[in-house]
């Protein structure tokens, strides 16, 4: 096979689901999607649970770990597995990290800042339980949980479940040498948890409200969710910060001699206000007011390359073999774009967590800024804009692979709303018209896949045949389409293909001999 120019199309949160309830991407009028399935060689693979690296198959998967595997051919222990892993070794609790925190809060309070679900994707109760244990048995006399609310990767209003399920363990772990509770929270779509820096008011927010406990004032976490559900109809994942007080004065604000983990092991969302905490004077991104002299750490090391955050209790896996790093031993020339939502995605979680390059001149890399609007306001995204750049690049001649994201079916259909979803995916197949066309101008190959399934399936299933109508905001569990445009070749039709086997069907495409550490090619030999 020689080689002709292969592009790569990502569309972000686009899964199969034979279902026609609630599922975005089959209401949507999509004539070139549906046009290559029908005709081109094509396979469902798998994009969650064991494929990409996750403890179990009821494991919804991500886009970094969908992005991960894509990138390197292979499957390694991801986010909550390595967790896990490292948990129930003890690993994590013999780290100096570890250790320093204890000693560092010895006067202080050890305050926990994350992500308050069982989704699995961000984070884990079950991870923040098993810190808070053993936090007590290492002599920590005060914690504070700084909750963010879910609600996207779970039921979009099931906070009040977990802050039950965590309260009632406190209130076991609780004694006269011990004391633990929730000092602060608001919803992850609200505060704290933005993520490649489209949104620094977002954090700032959730600076004043988790550091310097400004915000609105409740008794309770309860007290709170309950209180802005009345007052604001908002789901788990837009509810407004607040600050838990008592006597008239915040419960847990965060201290000089205090030291904060960011349970959190995902990273795209860790990073801004990893850097908030570990910020020198130079840190610009917004007034922080008050800096706390604390140790702070996260669960991971959410970018090895910047060092973000300097302290880690758990090391991300050390990801070899990248396409890209196969690629540009054989001078192949690569291009990647999105935009800022899932730029990271093409660029750093494609490369294996590897912020730089591996050869500056053979990559290319372009970020189109995301609008900082509501996606269900706008669900035509930026699709437009990359199509416009990537078509360019791809007739430019100047590249051999190029890749793309397009975020739409993921975005938007995190916000719950159908409509604006079913816009999301309409508005990637137009953009898939165009670059049809121009991989056609230069006699190339065009790859159509997706890294984890959301639009497919927008409501939660009903427990009753007359129960309401209940938007679905989180990932799903469905296989994900490739489809090969432009080459005369059959694909295998296995159960158990997976996203990591797309490395080296680009290789076969390439012409290239596939690494030999790479899960095999889905081209039929």
């Amino acid at each position: 096979m020689g080689k002709r120019p292969v592009v790569l199309v990502v569309m972000d949160g686009v899964g199969i689901n034979n279902s026609e309830y609630g599922n975005a991407v089959n209401a949507a009028y999509k004539p070139t999607l549906d046009e290559l399935w029908a005709n081109c060689p094509n396979t469902e693979i798998s994009a969650h649970g064991l494929a990409v690296g996750l403890p179990s198959n009821e494991d919804m998967g991500n886009s970094e770990v969908g992005h991960n595997a894509l990138g390197c051919g292979q499957i390694y222990s991801q986010g909550a597995k390595l967790v896990n892993e490292n948990i129930e070794s003890g690993e994590i609790f013999e780290t100096e990290t570890w250790s320093g925190l204890v000693k560092n809060c010895a006067n202080g309070k050890m305050h926990f800042l994350g992500l308050l679900s069982d989704g699995n994707v961000h984070s884990h109760i079950n991870h923040l339980k098993a810190l808070m244990k053993r936090a007590k048995e290492d002599g920590v006399k005060e914690v504070r949980l700084h909750i963010l609310l879910d609600g996207r990767d779970v039921p979009e209003t099931s906070a009040l479940i977990y802050v039950e399920d965590i309260e009632n363990y406190m209130a076991e772990l609780n004694d006269d040498n011990f004391h633990a509770c929730i000092a602060s929270g608001g919803g992850r779509m609200s505060i704290t948890m933005d993520r490649y820096e489209a949104n620094w008011a977002m954090v700032e927010k959730g600076w004043h409200v988790h550091v310097l406990g400004e915000g609105r004032e409740f008794a309770s976490a309860t007290e709170a969710i309950e209180t802005y559900r009345a007052e604001t109809g908002v789901v788990d994942q837009d509810l407004p910060g607040f600050v838990i007080t008592k006597d008239g004065k915040a419960v847990g604000t965060i201290e000089d001699g205090d030291s904060v983990v960011l349970f959190n092991f995902r990273g795209d969302r860790a990073q801004e206000i990893s850097l908030a905490f570990d910020g020198d004077e130079s840190f610009d991104k917004f007034d922080r007011v008050r800096k706390p002299n604390v140790m702070y750490a996260g669960m991971l090391q959410y970018d090895a390359d910047l060092n973000i955050p300097h302290n880690f209790l758990t090391y991300p896996p050390k990801i070899k073999y990248t396409l890209t790093e196969e690629l540009c031993k054989h001078g192949i020339r690569e291009y990647a774009i999105s935009e800022t939502q899932k730029y990271g995605h093409v660029t750093y979680f494609w490369n294996g967590n590897r912020s730089e390059k591996f050869d500056e001149k053979l990559e290319d890399y372009v970020e189109i800024k995301s609008d900082v609007v509501p996606f269900e306001q706008r669900p035509w995204m930026k699709a437009a804009e990359i199509t416009d750049v990537l078509c360019a690049a791809i007739e430019s001649g100047n590249y051999d692979f190029l890749r793309t994201n397009y975020p739409n079916g993921d975005m938007v259909g995190h916000t719950g709303n159908f409509e604006a979803t079913v816009i999301g995916v309409e508005s990637v197949d137009l953009q898939l018209a165009r670059v049809k066309k121009a991989v056609d101008a230069v006699n190339g190959i065009l790859i159509v896949t997706a890294d984890h399934g959301n639009a497919d399936e927008m409501y939660e299933k009903k427990k009753k045949e007359d129960a309401p109508i209940k938007a679905k905001t989180s990932h799903t569990l469905n296989k994900v389409p490739f489809i090969v445009y432009g080459a005369d070749v059959e694909l295998k039709q296995d159960e158990n293909l997976g996203l990591s086997n797309v490395a080296a069907t680009v290789a076969d495409l390439l012409g290239i001999e596939p690494n030999e550490h790479w899960n095999p090619s889905i081209i039929k030999k």
